[in-house]
């Protein structure tokens, strides 16, 4: 191949770009993928690969942010590899947040280029993925097709407060990315702000929550000098007024081919997760969605880009690949460990099925029965109370279990927790977790040794849910029975009356599993994380810890035919299978 690096390239307004090209030592006119995001451009070429050799997640090099895509790959089928740098960032020049054109300009100057045959698709995972979506409203005619793999937030821009922060429950993730920041920033003595921004960081400084953080709050202190994601957060911890309306907007506006996905791993950083989903659903185009397995993607990226070249060997070169010709959706389905296809996200075939949580801890699909049959006995609340991080790092919970299942049970797509609940407190987190527990082969009798389900079963965490209790107000236009929908704008957050019953819809992040016969689905119900490392810190940057509350803090579930607390889960039916029980 033939390497050019660190070509300076001019936007409409005189800011330089840094990129780099590798094409095919041989002279012609090649279709282009075309790669950027804030990801330093120096470690994503073939050198790096030379170097260090492809590291799975669990290895200690494993290093997110080579993510440009496997550039010899796509020398030897045939297409030039550009990978740019954002103004703002590294060797470009500018400041990050002026870039709405950049793409466009970027674009142009490529179909410009003798290498370019002026046919352009993009490449790259996660914050590269994140671009694309940028790219593709920006609507440079040459750009013909995007593959945005582990897709940033669908609402507010790659970082939007929504895909983000699901429920509104802030996490550390962006504390933990700031090694990895290439971009620009000023650092002085902090000064006062403009006048409403002062206001809403004093309100900050007084939080308690944020105070027990001490790594959290020394970012508060510089007032934005430094990890400005975070800051930001922390500042205005809520979607800004015309967000989701901004979005739909876009939605409407991209209008070429697009490849979408993410894997199981994502709904611990959940933006990934959500913004595939909420892009393939809400934008009107060519569209296939991918879901993979629970094992993160080696670095360097390298893997499915058989389906990458696939994908644009049919939109760039014209070849008649099949990818066009098969089901848009394929999700790898977890525990029968197989790949399943379908024709809609989600699934047409779905079976919404509640399972109610129950007594002694049980997890059923039958209903709870009136009061008037039961007793009055039947209203009282199960509890936890959850001192906080700064006393404990045990997590209290709620755990509820269906019985050992007599059959295989296919939960596929997005999934909802109808809680309710009172809190002394006037606010708390809820964060739920979606488990297989078993297989289980016990039985529970009187005897001693077998009145408990045994502690030593396996167990494998599935997916997650989270929502801050002030921040339950529903968008009932935009909610659906499998995805709430929260408003999460600063005006509906309300505290909670301590001991006030309330209606919780919790949107627990999609998953696909099939729960094998012998197997339970368990529900865990807490209001606390911890990270995993000392000083603040994580064993692994993309399962983040959230900010829980500074105070000791008692719920009190309910689940009596009044207050029937439930998951809907969506139960995809299998051949000679029956509905769960």
């Amino acid at each position: 191949m033939i390497e050019e690096r660190d070509i300076s390239v001019a936007m409409r307004d005189g800011t330089r770009l840094a990129v780099d090209v590798y094409r095919p030592d041989a002279a012609g006119a090649y279709p282009v993928l075309y790669a950027s995001a804030l990801h330093n451009k120096d470690i994503q070429g073939p050198d790096i690969a030379d170097i260090l050799p492809r590291q799975p997640a669990h290895a200690p090099l494993w290093f997110g942010p080579i993510e440009a895509g496997d550039t010899r790959r796509f020398i030897a089928n045939g297409y030039v590899h550009v990978i740019a740098q954002p103004r703002g960032s590294a060797k470009s020049e500018g400041h990050y947040g002026h870039e709405d054109t950049d793409h466009y300009d970027l674009i142009e100057w490529i179909t410009q280029q003798p290498w370019s045959n002026g046919k352009v698709g993009m490449v790259g995972i996660s914050g590269f993925a994140g671009e694309q979506w940028r790219a593709a409203a920006q609507g440079h005619p040459a750009l013909k097709a995007i593959f945005p793999y582990d897709a940033c937030s669908a609402y507010g821009g790659m970082f939007g407060f929504r895909d983000f922060n699901p429920g509104g429950v802030l996490h550390s993730f962006p504390y933990l990315l700031d090694v990895f920041s290439t971009v620009h920033e000023q650092r002085d003595r902090p000064t006062e702000l403009p006048a409403a921004e002062e206001e809403l960081w004093r309100q900050a400084m007084r939080n308690p929550d944020f105070k027990q953080y001490i790594n959290l709050f020394n970012i508060l202190t510089q007032k934005g000098q430094r990890t400005f994601i975070m800051y930001l957060m922390m500042t205005h911890p809520w979607e800004p007024d015309g967000t989701v309306e901004r979005a739909e907007q876009i939605f409407r506006k991209i209008k070429i081919p697009f490849y979408t996905g993410s894997g199981a791993y994502a709904y611990t950083y959940k933006l990934h997760w959500l913004g595939a989903q909420h892009y393939f659903q809400n934008v009107d185009s060519p569209k296939k969605l991918l879901f993979t397995g629970p094992a993160h993607l080696e670095r360097p990226f390298h893997q499915y880009h058989d389906e990458i070249i696939r994908w644009y060997d049919h939109w760039l070169k014209g070849h008649d690949t099949g990818i066009m010709n098969e089901p848009p959706v394929r999700y790898w389905l977890m525990g029968a460990n197989e790949w399943r296809t379908g024709t809609e996200w989600p699934l047409p075939e779905t079976q919404w099925t509640k399972f109610y949580l129950s007594h002694w801890e049980g997890l059923t699909t039958e209903p709870p029965r009136p009061a008037a049959e039961v007793g009055a006995a039947a209203r009282e609340p199960d509890v936890f109370t959850q001192m906080p991080l700064t006393r404990t790092t045990k997590v209290e919970r709620l755990r509820y279990m269906t019985e050992p299942l007599p059959h295989d049970v296919t939960v596929a797509g997005p999934i909802t927790l109808t809680l309710h609940a009172a809190i002394d407190q006037d606010d708390t987190n809820w964060i739920v977790a979606l488990k297989d527990v078993g297989p289980d082969v016990s039985v529970r009798t009187a005897r001693e040794g077998e009145r408990d389900v045994p502690a030593t079963l396996p167990e494998r965490e599935l997916t997650r849910g989270w929502l801050k209790a002030s921040y339950r107000a529903l968008d009932q236009k935009r909610s659906k029975p499998w995805e709430p929908f929260h408003k999460l704008t600063r005006d509906s957050v309300s505290a909670v009356q301590p001991g006030e019953v309330i209606e919780y819809q919790i949107q627990i992040l999609a998953t696909a599993n099939q729960f094998k016969a012998g197997h339970r689905i368990c529900l865990d119900i807490t209001s606390m994380d911890v990270p995993t490392g000392t000083g603040a810190m994580t064993n692994v940057e993309y399962i983040p810890y959230h900010v829980c509350s500074s105070r000791t803090v008692t719920h009190r579930v309910y689940r009596d035919a009044e207050r029937p607390s439930h998951l809907l889960l969506p139960i995809i039916p299998e051949a000679g299978n029956h509905r769960p029980t």
